[in-house]
């Protein structure tokens, strides 16, 4: 656990395409541009247009944001805090933090049914992390926006 408020930031999942890229945008309009924050998976994903849509229904651009990275592509990176929000992510992110939190998070690209069902699985994830988000960063001395 860390004692201080975090200056960076990493969300990792296993594609960075729909989990941890969501938890980075909500966490960029929570603090603001004072942290620095970031997302990456195990392995290179699409960017996924549900994400994108129930991001858009909150007025967050997902589409804006960067393409999805991987591990890899942050080089030598340390953040103050790394969460891992798959378990495949959680094996891998060691060498990039001081802390390493695991909010273990259900992978919305899982869930089979309509465009309803699926949309509402993503939406539970958005609305989990939101949470989290809230929680995690109030407890550690960050003040900021709405999420």
């Amino acid at each position: 656990m860390i004692h201080r408020p975090p200056t960076s930031v990493l969300f990792a999942c296993t594609t960075n395409a729909v989990r941890s890229p969501i938890a980075a945008a909500l966490l960029r309009l929570r603090l603001g541009p004072d942290v620095r924050i970031a997302s990456a998976g195990v392995g290179r994903g699409e960017p996924d247009p549900f994400a994108v849509a129930v991001m858009a229904e909150i007025g967050i651009d997902l589409a804006q944001d960067e393409r999805p990275k991987t591990f890899e592509d942050l080089g030598a990176a340390r953040f103050d805090v790394v969460i891992a929000l798959s378990r495949e992510a959680r094996r891998r992110v060691g060498k990039f933090a001081v802390a390493v939190e695991y909010w273990p998070t259900p992978d919305a690209t899982q869930v089979d049914g309509n465009r309803e069902q699926r949309i509402a699985a993503y939406r539970e994830v958005r609305d989990m992390l939101r949470r989290r988000i809230r929680e995690y960063f109030t407890d550690h001395g960050q003040e900021g926006g709405p999420t």
